[in-house]
């Protein structure tokens, strides 16, 4: 019996990893921006999507998936770090992370620590508004495709930081526009990785489309009647509603055929429907090719793919466009994974998932240790039995008004609990949308359901409190503004070039700006007189 036992034991680790035993499964994760669950794989009849459709079809499906802010740069944090924005602290577009968590280390970066070849095209973190890359999570240098929005230039802004058109329809092939490009490069990539094997491999493949503006090559806009798109059905937002929770769509508005204030008719409404559609399904057969080389290359039986939206969108629901809410169109994402002899092909699942739950998930797919510290819990029990639960709630937020939206969303009901920061719970605005008596969120029921408000408070109690905004403080009159703080964990990265997780004497002492009282140092921070530095060691001692 314990013969057999223990043959079931290997069997299951062989299955778990997918790989033999001497080596490590690669990852493949494409990021999507924009891209909301309105895709045939999750039941919608008018879009076209066979790529994204056959990717679920060979894993699991996630159909109560949800970021943890429905705002570009956040949403990204959370993806990269496995930290809620409540817990960074950071909630807007121009702020670099670790400028809040400068120690901070990304899910690349672990992979990278525990030898792993780790590169990214195209957007994985938010680019732009002041923000950048993350240069330590990489093995070589980010790669993103020169080409502007436009090919046309007739639609292209006219100075500065003017924005076109919002949609462009070019007869140009694939590769003209950004998504190719970057199709391209992934492809070139995965089969450089396949040539020389000796490293997995983590990718991060960024997909621009679906976000503004709408462009795509012509016969993707031929893929659709514009007559059989719907129009949306509500057109206001939830009655008892905060008059500050829904958002003005004002990203839309900034664009120069969009009107910058009131209700947009009928034909722009429609003609937009159209081209994030158009959009979607042009980035989805990017990702198509990107498929069709990873299975050509062989490398998919040994590599497990992720397909992420950073958040939702509004498409004219509750009158409301873009993203920019606690709302279910905005904070809902697409989620899928296929993990070679633990998903099962087809599969799908109701249990609960959100943004910052992909780390610790990856890392155990991967037969990795799962760093502390991590907001989000591994979705493997979900992934080996899709009818497992994780979780009994999924967090998010938004800011409005100086004031934090903390969301708490269970499998019925959300609660958005509306605050400064740090004030009392007896100040918060309240709203409450309950999913299987009002799916389409219709009204705020706050008011006339007091338990199940208390039940979801209860819950949201139990989360630390969200920061404020972080915010570099500005010196006093007369005083230098204090030296921005180092990310001591890039340093290590970079000092470590064999990458073996720990710094030799030399290694510490080469390049440092006082050469003669570095050596002093070492012993200070080698804690356990090992003769090396381990990361945190170097962190620690630094501070």
């Amino acid at each position: 019996m314990k013969i057999l036992s223990l043959l079931l034991s290997i069997i299951f680790v062989s299955a778990l990893h997918g790989h033999a035993a001497d080596s490590k499964p690669n990852v493949l994760l494409i990021c999507v921006d924009d891209l909301k669950p309105l895709l045939g794989c999750y039941g919608d009849k008018v879009v076209k999507s066979p790529n994204i459709d056959r990717l679920a079809a060979r894993g699991i499906l996630f159909e109560r998936a949800f970021c943890n802010q429905a705002v570009c740069a956040p949403s990204r944090n959370a993806l990269m770090t496995g930290l809620r924005p409540g817990t960074i602290g950071i909630y807007d577009l121009p702020t670099n992370f670790r400028k809040a968590v400068p120690d901070a280390v990304t899910v690349a970066q672990h992979f990278m620590k525990n030898g792993y070849r780790t590169e990214a095209m195209g957007k994985i973190m938010h680019v732009g508004h002041g923000n950048d890359e993350d240069a330590a999570s990489w093995s070589i240098p980010h790669w993103k495709p020169k080409v502007g929005q436009y090919l046309r230039p007739e639609n292209a802004g006219k100075g500065g930081d003017a924005k076109g058109t919002a949609t462009e329809s070019a007869d140009v092939a694939d590769s003209a526009y950004g998504d190719g490009m970057i199709a391209d490069e992934a492809i070139a990539r995965l089969r450089a990785a396949a040539a020389d094997s000796k490293q997995p491999f983590f990718i991060g493949v960024g997909f621009i489309r679906p976000h503004l503006p709408f462009v795509a090559p012509k016969k993707y806009w031929d893929l659709y009647d514009p007559s059989a798109f719907a129009l949306p059905a509500l057109k206001e937002p939830p009655k008892g509603a905060p008059a500050f929770a829904p958002t003005n769509g004002g990203e839309l508005r900034n664009y120069s055929d969009v009107p910058k204030m009131g209700a947009l008719s009928d034909a722009q409404t429609r003609h937009l429907i159209h081209g994030y559609h158009a959009a979607l399904s042009y980035m989805d057969a990017q990702l198509g090719r990107v498929l069709d080389a990873l299975d050509a290359t062989g490398l998919a039986k040994n590599t497990i793919i992720v397909l992420w939206g950073d958040h939702g969108w509004h498409l004219g629901d509750h009158g409301m466009w873009c993203k920019h809410t606690n709302y279910e169109q905005a904070a809902r994402i697409p989620l899928v994974i296929s993990a070679p002899g633990v998903t099962r092909a087809a599969s799908r699942t109701a249990a609960l998932a959100e943004t910052v739950d992909l780390y610790p998930t990856l890392c155990e797919l991967a037969g990795l240790p799962v760093p502390s510290g991590l907001d989000g819990r591994s979705l493997v029990p979900v992934l080996k039995d899709p009818a497992a639960d994780t979780k009994e709630a999924v967090f998010h937020f938004y800011p409005r008004n100086a004031l934090m939206g903390r969301a708490v969303r269970t499998a019925d009901h959300r609660l958005v609990e509306w605050k400064k920061p740090g004030a009392p719970s007896s100040e918060a605005v309240l709203e409450l949308y309950d999913y299987k008596a009002d799916p389409a969120e219709t009204q705020n029921l706050a008011a006339t359901q007091p338990e199940t408000v208390a039940r979801l408070r209860a819950i949201l109690a139990r989360q630390p409190e969200a920061k404020p905004q972080f915010s570099a403080k500005a010196p006093a009159a007369g005083k230098k503004p204090a030296a921005p703080a180092k990310d001591r964990g890039a340093m290590f990265d970079k000092r470590d070039a064999n990458k073996d997780g720990k710094l030799t004497r030399e290694e510490f002492l080469k390049g440092q700006p006082d050469p003669e009282e570095a050596p002093k140092r070492f012993p200070l921070f080698d804690k356990d007189g090992d003769g090396t530095l381990s990361r945190d060691e170097f962190i620690a001692g630094g501070r």
